[in-house]
């Protein structure tokens, strides 16, 4: 397969320095506003957002499906309506537009009108998400969870290597990367001897993930094959999947997260779409059991995305705590789509699915805090003298997400939250 905006030699007349994570073969999707500009599609190029409704008016997105309204929407949901192919038409006419040897160079006044520098917007949630499914695929994640709270020689529950485990999360707290969070309140058990107390969560933790967006898909009753499941992936942002390890604990058994994972999960603004991810494609890991035919794929489905999580104390003071790699996942987004829908589940344009913990072999890959910590027995120490077994208020977290291969670097920008006290 053949994607023109891909092409490694491609070089963009708008200036992008090297490090940059949007140089013109990524060009994600985001909803975008600013004073006198109403929320409405952009792409991010370098450090400038490109206002496709702009384009459009100029007469630059002729022969596409898509009309004002959708580029002027405040979600990306209606555009998204129009499938997979014409966004992999859409980005390849963005990337022609705004190459320094493309066919519109001669226009390039007319182009620089549609262009806004990323300090002097707001961003917005980019989809409306109807639903929102987490799951459960890193090994290593889950021998650590394991280990810790059941019998080591037992980690993997019996069904682990067979399903790619997942839950119904809440869309309705999904956020915004810059979006503060509250420190959540729930019932815990501290003293396994003694009632269970109300109070805030002592034990707030960071879930490192990626997520996938999906397109319309099959309606209820159908489902959609391994082989299929790109077709109906839009793109991938990176996902915190905040958890309160306490509240967890005494709520999950047995109907597993609940108020311990609906308070918050944050998200990055820029939708890098699945095209722009191709190559970056590399081998997962053996499958061992062999699984069930209609979990069987061909060809290389897992993605190497270099990702870092770094914490920022209230007074400044930034520590790296994690370099992973989602190349590690044992289930891959193909396998979780196919799952999820093998049973008729309708799956619908703008849905979210999270892919749990990314963690990696060695400790310092370990994807949250309860892994780096080991349940608080080895803390963190900050730069300005302080530790760390859990968050603490007045902490930002700060995840970092790119791919690099061929001196083609394609990243995700950040998601950073802040925590705030409990009400």
């Amino acid at each position: 397969m053949t994607i023109s905006a891909n092409d490694p030699s491609r070089k963009s007349w708008v200036n992008v320095t090297e490090n940059s994570d949007f140089p013109i073969q990524n060009l994600p999707f985001g909803i975008f506003s600013k004073e006198g500009i109403s929320p409405r599609t952009g792409v991010a190029l370098g450090d400038q957002v490109i206002d496709l409704s702009a384009l459009h008016s100029n007469g630059f997105l002729n022969e596409l499906p898509f009309g004002k309204e959708d580029l002027t929407s405040a979600v990306l949901n209606d555009m998204m309506k129009h499938g997979k192919q014409a966004f992999r038409d859409l980005r390849d006419r963005i990337a022609d537009i705004f190459d320094a040897n493309g066919n519109y160079v001669d226009r390039k006044s007319e182009i620089e009108s549609s262009l806004h520098s990323q300090d002097s917007v707001a961003m917005h949630l980019p989809v409306h998400v109807g639903d929102y499914t987490d799951f459960y695929s890193s090994i290593e994640h889950a021998t650590n969870v394991g280990t810790m709270f059941r019998d080591p020689n037992n980690a993997l529950l019996p069904n682990w290597k067979h399903i790619p485990v997942a839950y119904h999360g809440r869309s309705s707290s999904i956020i915004l990367s810059g979006e503060e969070i509250r420190r959540p309140k729930g019932q815990t058990r501290p003293n396994d001897n003694e009632p269970p107390v109300y109070g805030p969560s002592r034990l707030l933790d960071f879930e490192l993930e990626m997520a996938f967006i999906t397109f319309e898909g099959k309606p209820l009753g159908n489902s959609i094959s391994t082989s299929e499941a790109e077709d109906y992936i839009f793109g991938m942002v990176l996902f915190n999947d905040w958890s309160a390890r306490d509240i967890q604990k005494w709520e999950y058994v047995p109907l597993g997260p609940f108020l311990a994972k609906n308070f918050a999960s944050s998200i990055s603004p820029w939708i890098v779409t699945l095209d722009a991810l191709e190559p970056f494609r590399t081998p997962g890991p053996d499958q061992d059991p062999k699984v069930l035919p209609y979990l069987e794929y061909k060809g290389e489905k897992n993605i190497d995305i270099n990702l870092e999580v770094a914490i920022e104390s209230a007074a400044g003071s930034e520590k790296t705590v994690c370099n992973s790699n989602y190349k590690n996942m044992y289930w891959n987004m193909n396998q979780q789509l196919a799952h999820h829908t093998v049973n008729g589940c309708n799956v619908r344009c703008g849905d979210m699915m999270a892919s749990g913990t990314i963690s990696g072999s060695d400790p310092s890959s370990y994807g949250s805090m309860l892994e780096i910590t080991w349940r608080g027995t080895k803390p963190v120490s900050m730069p300005d003298g302080t530790e760390r077994k859990f968050i603490n208020d007045g902490d930002s977290v700060i995840m970092r997400g790119h791919c690099k291969k061929s001196g083609v670097r394609v990243g995700f920008g950040e998601v950073k939250t802040k925590v705030l006290p409990a009400e």
